[in-house]
C-alpha cells in the first residue's frame, strides 16, 4: 500500500523507443548536421512527454509551446490496456490506453517505459478502494 502511495513520474525514452529511428537521424549527421536537427527536436519532444501518477491522481502533459493536459481520478479508471509491438517489447517500452467511460480511451500514453507496471499501478488503485 505504501508503494502505491509514491509518486510515480514517467516520460518516454528516446532509443529504446525508436531504436531504428535513432540509428537513421545518427546517419543523418553528416547531410548538413540534418540528424543532430532531428534528434534535438525528438530529445525536446519526449521530454515534455510525461505521465504523472501521484496519489489518486493520473496526470499526462504534452508540449512546449502549446501543452496538451489530461488529468484523471485513478478511482475513475475502469480499464487499462497494453499494446506492444516486438520491438517494444525488446526494449521494455509500450504504448497504454486509459478508460474511464465509454468506447475511446480518455489518454493514449504512447512509447512509455515498463507499460505493465504502469498498468498494474492504476489498476492496483482501482482494486485498492
Amino acid at each position: 500500500m505504501a508503494e502505491q502511495d509514491q509518486r510515480l513520474e514517467v516520460s518516454p525514452p528516446m532509443f529504446r523507443n525508436a531504436p531504428f529511428t535513432f540509428l537513421l537521424y545518427l546517419l543523418l549527421i553528416p547531410v548538413f548536421g540534418l540528424g543532430i536537427i532531428l534528434l534535438l527536436i525528438w530529445f525536446v519532444q519526449t521530454k515534455t512527454t510525461r505521465m504523472i501518477i501521484d496519489g489518486d491522481d493520473l496526470l499526462y502533459e504534452k508540449g512546449v509551446l502549446s501543452k496538451e493536459r489530461a488529468q484523471l481520478r485513478t478511482d475513475s479508471v475502469r480499464t487499462v490496456t497494453v499494446n506492444q509491438s516486438l520491438g517494444q517489447r525488446l526494449f521494455g517500452t509500450g504504448d497504454i490506453d486509459v478508460y474511464t467511460a465509454g468506447d475511446a480511451p480518455e489518454v493514449r500514453l504512447r512509447g512509455m517505459p515498463d507499460p505493465a507496471e504502469i498498468r498494474e499501478r492504476l489498476l492496483g488503485k482501482v482494486g485498492a478502494d
